[in-house]
């Protein structure tokens, strides 16, 4: 029967997607294998599978991809050493926490530990995965990096506060000095105007009280036929 499901994508298709996809890289499989099984199981075709992980879920998985792409060396490595077989790790529960961790964050109202997909997948993880203390390790770290990055903003973000309260403090100190020397420049203003009324007062006078005396002068005529002046 040919397969034309055009129905959108759900929250549960791109988790079992994922979980799908991840089993594949682990177990040494193709990623088209997995499209074609998920495909089978939600009566989708491969290529839209495989559209759906490129364009859609492949970037939220980004982590996980690379855990699985190391176990899976790690495997074929442990395979060519021995056929011992190790115990069931405890690291599954850690990657399926995580998965589950990006996916509530997308959709809050989902509850991914229910879905009876997830709990095969999940189980299957369990037997199939070895111990790799490594990769713990270097997860748990990344988690501790962001937190130490987080923090160092916070006081980052706490000095940069402090810093611009000072300086708002200060641009209100340099407003009102400005203020205060402008009303010493207008008070400068208003007592040279003051002198210039004054000198121009003075000058008036002065140049009155010489006509005055100009006006007030006699004078008489010598014997020659001469003009002199005659003192009051």
């Amino acid at each position: 029967m040919t397969k034309v499901r055009q129905d959108a994508w759900s929250h549960e298709d791109d988790l079992l997607l994922a979980e799908t996809v991840l089993r594949h890289i682990r177990e040494g499989s193709t990623q088209l294998d997995a499209f074609e099984e998920v495909g089978d199981r939600l009566n989708r075709t491969g290529a839209a599978c495989g559209f759906r992980w490129n364009a859609i879920v492949r970037k939220k998985y980004e982590q996980a991809i690379e855990i699985a792409k190391k176990q899976r060396k790690q495997k074929k490595r442990a395979e060519q050493r021995s056929k011992i077989v190790r115990p069931a790790p405890v690291f599954s529960a850690v990657e399926t926490a995580y998965i589950a961790d990006l996916s509530e964050t997308q959709n809050e109202d989902a509850e991914v530990g229910t879905t009876p997909d997830m709990t095969v997948v999940s189980d299957q993880q369990a037997e199939q995965q070895e111990i790799n203390l490594g990769d713990v390790i270097a997860f748990l770290k990344t988690l501790q990096r962001g937190k130490a990055t987080t923090g160092r903003l916070e006081q980052e973000n706490s000095h940069l506060k402090l810093e611009n309260g000072k300086l708002l403090q200060k641009i209100a100190d340099l407003e009102k000095e400005i203020g205060g020397l402008q009303s010493r420049q207008q008070t400068v203003e208003d007592d040279y105007q003051a002198l210039i009324g004054i000198m121009d007062r003075a000058r008036r006078m002065v140049a009155f009280q010489d006509q005055e005396s100009v006006q007030g002068a006699t004078f008489k005529m010598d014997q020659n036929g001469n003009l002199e002046k005659v003192a009051k």
